[in-house]
């Protein structure tokens, strides 16, 4: 039932599309804008997205009759949107400076669990045994756990020059995941 080799595939496979390490800047400009991040929170609400995504998303797809590539290329959108942010240093989603929610919007959804990370869990259910897919989430939802605890440390070592290149350079990375996913999805017959 348990397998080495899945759990490490399914987590190794979900560490690069969740990418925590590129959303370092996000993070900090949340931290930043917030005041801080709620870290147990947002992994929370990361975990219970996924799963439940893992169980319900063909349905839930379904049911609003959208394909994985309409999915795909919503997500491409909000990805390109937020690499805009990071580039020019604007700010296209405006938060509710009273609802304090940069831990579950736009950090939890769609930053760790966005189209890529839901998508990619759909294949991963057809492709390895549940309990591996669930383990290689929790090994996840661990590291990610760890970067968001540890964002003010990051941010110190960082500096605001260190902080300003990452964010730019990050910034440029998700356009271009957010091209790739728009040309992988927009002509697919």
């Amino acid at each position: 039932m348990f397998s080495l080799k899945e759990i490490f595939s399914v987590t190794l496979t979900l560490f690069a599309v969740i990418d925590i390490l590129g959303s370092i800047p996000i993070i900090i400009q949340i931290r930043q804008r917030e005041g801080r991040i709620h870290s147990e929170k947002a992994t929370l609400v990361a975990g219970v997205l996924m799963v439940v995504f893992l169980f319900l998303g063909q349905s839930i797809l379904s049911l609003f009759g959208v394909d994985y590539q309409s999915f795909a290329l919503a997500g491409a959108i909000i990805i390109f949107l937020i690499g805009m942010e990071m580039i020019l240093g604007i700010e296209l989603f405006k938060t509710d400076s009273m609802a304090a929610s940069g831990s579950i919007v736009p950090l939890a959804f769609p930053l760790i669990v966005g189209a890529g990370t839901m998508t990619t869990l759909l294949s991963l259910r057809a492709a390895y045994s549940l309990p591996n897919v669930l383990v290689g989430i929790g090994l996840n939802l661990v590291f990610v756990y760890v970067v968001l605890k540890s964002s003010a440390w990051i941010e110190r070592k960082l500096g605001k020059a260190g902080e300003d290149i990452l964010r730019r350079v990050f910034g440029v990375i998700l356009l271009a995941i957010a091209i790739k996913l728009f040309k992988t999805n927009f002509f697919v017959s």
